[in-house]
């Protein structure tokens, strides 16, 4: 099975259209490296934890909210 997957590496480098598939899914792996990064992979991710502060002590400064 990995040498299915070595093949398809060398046959996408030599194919000039294999090349620029080959830089999309290296572009959409940073993406989602990034998105992760940001957010987390769980509820207590960096900007999911700011968030959740955020709405919290908007909702304690509102009269009457629950």
């Amino acid at each position: 099975m990995l040498k299915h997957y070595i093949e398809s590496v060398k046959r996408l480098s030599t194919d000039k259209d294999g090349v620029v598939s080959f830089e999309y899914v290296i572009v959409a792996a940073c993406v989602v490296a990034a998105v992760v990064a940001a957010f987390g992979t769980g509820a207590g991710g960096g900007i999911a934890t700011a968030l959740t502060n955020a709405l919290t002590a908007i909702i304690a400064q509102i009269p009457g909210a629950a």
